[in-house]
C-alpha cells in the first residue's frame, strides 16, 4: 500500500485544516520544499500536494511550489486544487506532477475531465471523490452536492478511472480515524469483475493501527497529514514499515 504524506499550500505555507475549514488553518513550516525532503530521507516516495489556494480560487495557484519540490526531490506527486481547465492541467503537468486529482472538476464539467481521462490517461489522473454524509463535496469542500458518493464513483470507474482519492470530510483533520465503513462500502460496491479500483484513503488517520486496518480492506493507498505534524505517526515508524 501506498503511504502518502500530505502537504497542504495556503500563501506558499504547509498548512493544515480541520475539517475543510479555511479558518482553522494552522502553519506548521513555512517552506514546503523542506518538509518534502524530509519526507523523502525517510523512504517515503509519493506526496499529495494541495493547493488550498487554488481550491478556493478555482484555477492552479502554487504551481512554483510544485515545481521546486519536484526539481529538488524524486518523489512522485499527485496534485490538487483548483484545476479547472486545459491550462491549468498542462501547468501542473509541466511543474512536475506525476498524477492530477480533480474533484469539482469532475462533478460541474465532466465532459472536460473524461477529456483529460482519454487524453493522459487512467494512470495520471486521479479522481477526487470528497463527501460529506455520503454526499459529493466540491469547491475545496466549500459547497455540497445532491450526489451520491458510490454511484459516482462507479459511473467514472465505467469511463475507466482507476484511482480514487477519498476524504470522509467530518473525518479530516480530526484525528479520531478514518471512515473505514464508508472505504469497505465503495470497495464492495464499485467492484465489478476483474474491474477493481485503486482507492486511496484520505482522513482521520492517527496512528500506524489505521493504517494497517487500510491495507487490510484493501485500500490502494494511505494519505497521512495531521497525525505526521502533531507527532502522531513518526516518520522513523513510516520509514520501518517501508523498508
Amino acid at each position: 500500500m501506498r503511504i502518502i504524506p500530505a502537504i497542504d499550500i495556503i500563501e506558499g505555507k504547509c498548512v493544515r485544516l480541520t475539517k475543510g475549514d479555511y479558518s482553522t488553518k494552522k502553519i506548521y513550516n513555512e517552506d514546503p520544499i523542506e518538509v518534502a525532503k524530509t519526507f523523502e530521507g525517510s523512504s517515503i516516495e509519493y506526496l499529495h500536494l494541495v493547493d488550498l489556494d487554488g481550491a478556493k480560487s478555482k484555477h492552479i495557484v502554487n504551481y512554483k511550489i510544485l515545481e521546486q519540490i519536484a526539481s529538488k526531490t524524486n518523489l512522485k506527486i499527485d496534485f490538487g486544487g483548483g484545476l479547472k481547465s486545459n491550462e491549468d492541467l498542462h501547468i501542473a503537468f509541466n511543474s512536475g506532477a506525476s498524477q492530477i486529482t480533480g474533484g469539482s472538476i469532475a462533478v460541474k464539467n465532466p465532459e472536460i475531465f473524461e477529456e483529460w481521462l482519454n487524453k493522459y490517461g487512467s494512470d495520471k489522473i486521479i479522481l477526487g471523490a470528497d463527501c460529506q454524509d455520503e454526499k459529493i463535496a466540491t469547491s475545496g469542500w466549500l459547497e455540497q452536492s445532491d450526489l451520491d458518493i458510490v454511484p459516482f464513483i462507479k459511473s467514472y470507474r465505467d469511463k475507466g478511472i482507476q484511482y480514487v482519492i477519498c476524504t470522509d470530510i467530518s473525518k479530516d483533520g480530526m484525528l479520531e480515524g478514518p471512515s473505514t465503513k464508508l472505504y469497505k462500502k465503495i470497495l464492495t460496491d464499485s467492484t465489478e469483475g476483474t474491474r477493481r479500483l485503486k482507492l486511496i484513503a484520505s482522513g482521520g488517520i492517527s496512528n500506524m493501527h489505521d493504517i494497517n486496518e487500510l491495507e487490510a480492506l484493501g485500500c490502494d493507498g494511505a494519505i497521512i497529514g495531521k497525525a505526521i505534524y502533531e507527532g502522531r505517526i513518526q516518520l522513523k515508524e513510516l520509514e520501518k514499515r517501508l523498508i
